[in-house]
């Protein structure tokens, strides 16, 4: 199969409508990440992408759908407070997990009775998603556990001759996933934090939960990107806690084996500290949205650059920077669990 990547236009979009009309897998833009899309009606389909990527077959899938799509054809309730949050974050990066209709594939949820939604404001997922006008799972366009795809490029790094189309709509301007919000109980509770903070939610329904899974008890996997070993460059990637770094960086440094290359992702600020032990660096960048946007970037760049990357602890901590660090604790975990 070519793989090839594409402009969106009219053509190609028709060309993406064809595909996913075949039960075919096409690769979209989001304002995330980029998605891997097919029919989420399809069976075949669906599995098609759980195949391509290598994912866990008990990882649930997210729905995309254009902004006039009709939800009530897809969720079993939709609470008022689902709706201040829509008018309020919609379309954009906030997934809302439903209880569902049980109208998609079964195979999208993995067995649970609800069914995340999520309508991207990225215009040429937009398009895409209307021309279509199906819901349309799309996993971020990566193997399973690799960095998440910010750009066409990624994709094809690593489907090439595996999908037939990469719609290209640019880098993504967000950089991590969407934030996953359950909403079938009384208040929302946040699966997986993104670009849409707890404190955002709060601000306007009152009050927001967020959920610490625990697969030791046999807990089934609620959301995308809730897996320990996540994101992870193919690279051996190393948590270094803010207070240590310059000692265990020199120590690092010091232990390396011959010909063993080392580098340090770290806040644009301490650069030119860490410079100075005779390290390459990748900067991050100098606030929380910069450090959003370039993270994947930079964990795939390095694996490009170095053996060993070293990653710093960032001093900032809060708003979206707590989806930043569940990245990049994700990514330097030693701990994979299956399922």
């Amino acid at each position: 199969m070519q793989t090839q990547i594409k402009n969106i236009t009219p053509e190609s979009l028709s060309e993406a409508k064809e595909i996913i009309e075949g039960g075919g897998v096409v690769a979209i833009p989001t304002e995330t990440v980029y998605g891997l899309g097919g029919n989420a009606f399809d069976d075949n389909a669906v599995k098609k992408i759980f195949e391509v990527k290598g994912r866990p077959n008990d990882n649930p899938l997210i729905a995309h759908v254009h902004s006039g799509y009709d939800l009530s054809a897809l969720v079993d309730y939709d609470p008022p407070y689902a709706k201040k949050l829509r008018e309020a974050f919609c379309p954009g990066p906030l997934t809302l997990v439903y209880p569902s209709k049980g109208k998609v594939s079964k195979y999208v949820s993995c067995g649970l009775n609800t069914l995340a939604v999520r309508i991207p404001s990225h215009e040429g997922a937009q398009a895409f998603l209307k021309t279509v006008d199906i819901p349309i799972v799309a996993p971020s366009a990566n193997l399973s556990r690799h960095v998440s795809p910010t750009s066409a490029k990624h994709v094809f790094d690593d489907f090439n001759g595996k999908i037939p189309l990469i719609l290209d709509g640019g880098e993504c301007a967000g950089g991590i996933e969407s934030t996953v919000c359950d909403v079938t109980g009384d208040i929302p509770v946040i699966l997986r934090p993104g670009l849409i903070t707890k404190e955002m939610i709060e601000a306007v329904v009152g009050v927001c939960g967020e959920y610490t899974p625990n697969f030791q008890k046999g807990e089934r996997v609620k959301s995308p990107g809730v897996l320990y070993k996540h994101y992870a460059p193919r690279c051996k990637t190393v948590w270094i806690e803010a207070k240590n770094a310059k000692n265990e960086i020199s120590a690092y440094v010091a232990e390396s084996l011959e010909n063993k290359g080392i580098a340090v992702l770290c806040e644009e600020k301490r650069i030119c500290e860490i410079e100075k032990i005779g390290v390459k660096c990748l900067n991050l960048g100098k606030n929380k949205a910069e450090m959003a946007m370039r993270l994947y970037k930079l964990l795939r760049e390095a694996e490009t650059l170095c053996d060993v990357l070293l990653v710093v602890e960032p001093e900032e901590k809060d708003g979206i920077m707590v989806g930043v660090l569940n990245r990049l604790k994700k990514a330097c975990s030693s701990e994979d669990i299956q399922h």
